[in-house]
């Protein structure tokens, strides 16, 4: 298994904020410029802060520990401009080391949104896909009135649900990583994910 993949159980942010089972993210209402998002825990409280630079050619999104933005902890960048198959990188800024990288999958996004999963050294490992055809095409007609669902695999073993609920005014969305027993996926990794669904998907539903 890739190093990109496994668990840090070792470190601080793996054992805790980045150690938990379930995630609750939210968008901020009132964001004019660029996305952010809350991402609270099992507990209700914040425990990470998303914001997407504004004015960037290249998308940029960064993961913090709390709203202050005082402590970064993730930066998730597209390595093209305006690409709708385009691939972001995911870095641990504390180290500036590549965790692995989340491509979309252009053609096949069309009608059912499908992302692939890469390890440190692009090498494919997981993929996360909209839950069904049908559903997906219902929502591109009613645009945020059906939910959206997702569910990350790698080599082919679910490892995480992504589940938006119904709010038609500030999306949130459920997280949950129950599925992963093996511990197949980092945390971070399946967050930086999230939070990329979140924007991306999420301003394509809007």
């Amino acid at each position: 298994m890739s190093t990109a993949l496994q668990q840090r159980p070792n470190s601080d942010l793996a054992a805790g904020r980045f150690g938990q089972t379930r995630y609750l993210l939210r968008k901020k209402f009132f964001k004019l410029f660029g996305g952010a998002f809350h991402i609270y825990d099992d507990a209700g409280n914040v425990i990470f802060y998303s914001k997407m630079k504004a004015f960037k050619l290249k998308e940029d999104l960064r993961v913090f520990t709390s709203e202050d933005m005082n402590e970064e902890v993730l930066s998730i960048k597209a390595r093209s401009i305006l690409d709708f198959g385009a691939t972001y990188d995911v870095t641990e800024t504390a180290t500036g080391r590549k965790l692995g990288a989340l491509r979309r999958k252009a053609l096949k996004s069309i009608l059912r949104d499908e992302w692939v999963i890469l390890d440190a050294n692009d090498q494919e490992v997981g993929n996360i896909q909209e839950d069904s055809l049908m559903l997906a095409l219902v929502r591109r007609l009613l645009s945020n009135l059906v939910p959206q669902t997702f569910q990350g695999t790698v080599g082919g073993t679910p490892v995480f649900t992504f589940r938006q609920r119904f709010n038609p005014f500030i999306p949130k969305i459920d997280l949950d990583f129950s599925l992963d027993r093996g511990g197949k996926l980092d945390r971070r990794l399946g967050i930086a994910a999230a939070v990329l669904l979140c924007a991306i998907e999420g301003r394509q539903q809007g």
